[in-house]
């Protein structure tokens, strides 16, 4: 009996360890989600207002990219909005915002070679980015169904009712997938980077002006890893009290 209740003793000391631990952190990572979001802000602004030697206009440096690896047919086109900027592989087009379209500064040029990046990753069948575009629609249902199913979960929890753990454990595999999402966008993401300033090194720029663009494109980057550990963190968190609660 007294070697049972060791055994429970240390279940329950490292699973609170595991909440506290998880708790603790997921504070410092969502400030530092919002200092990385401040950053990406305040280097594009920087970079905004430094216009090329050139003064070639963003969509014209994305086409040129994209003409150069054979993608004629991929359009670049302008969409409203601010960093509203994307590439959307049902259209094969590039979504250039108002800021970054008919632009020519060194922030701009980052961005719009970025997004042709994620074009030509999607014709040389990237392997990463063909699995986020596969999962971009059940992320997109999973995101909305995720919170009505902890909501209902917890419910009939506080209600006693023993199947409640069903809606759980769905929630929980919800919020499981997001993350594994955060995961996969990284090297897709840091590989649009790598394309775009292949791109720019190509380009009759200057070495500042490569160094401005790398600056964009590492603060845009980092703000994906911060998601990451911020929704790793999440849920943890959230398997750490729902194994506590059990208990």
């Amino acid at each position: 009996m007294f070697e049972n209740f060791i055994y429970w003793w240390g279940e329950q000391y490292w699973e609170t360890q595991m909440f506290l631990i998880v708790t603790i952190s997921f504070l410092p990572l969502m400030i530092l989600g919002f200092v990385m979001q401040a950053r990406v802000r305040s280097v594009f602004q920087k970079y905004s207002g430094v216009a090329t030697k050139l003064g070639t206009p963003a969509h014209m440096v994305a086409r040129f990219m994209l003409d150069e690896y054979g993608l004629q047919r991929v359009q670049v086109r302008h969409v409203g909005g601010n960093l509203t900027d994307h590439y959307d592989p049902r259209s094969d087009s590039v979504a250039l915002s108002e800021t970054v379209y008919h632009s020519s500064s060194i922030a701009a040029i980052g961005v719009a070679c970025h997004e042709a990046g994620h074009a030509i990753q999607q014709d040389r069948g990237h392997v990463f980015s063909r699995i986020r575009n596969t999962l971009v629609p059940v992320v997109n249902f999973t995101n909305r169904t995720l919170m009505p199913l902890l909501i209902i979960g917890m419910i009939l929890a506080f209600m006693g009712m023993g199947w409640s753990i069903f809606f759980i454990w769905i929630g929980l595999a919800v919020f499981g997938v997001g993350t594994i999402f955060s995961l996969i966008n990284l090297p897709v993401e840091f590989d649009a980077s790598r394309r775009a300033l292949q791109a720019i090194k190509k380009g009759n720029f200057t070495q500042e002006e490569l160094v401005g663009a790398r600056k964009v494109l590492t603060a845009a980057a980092l703000t994906y890893v911060v998601a990451f550990l911020i929704s790793l963190t999440q849920f943890l968190r959230f398997l750490s009290i729902f194994f506590m609660r059990r208990r």
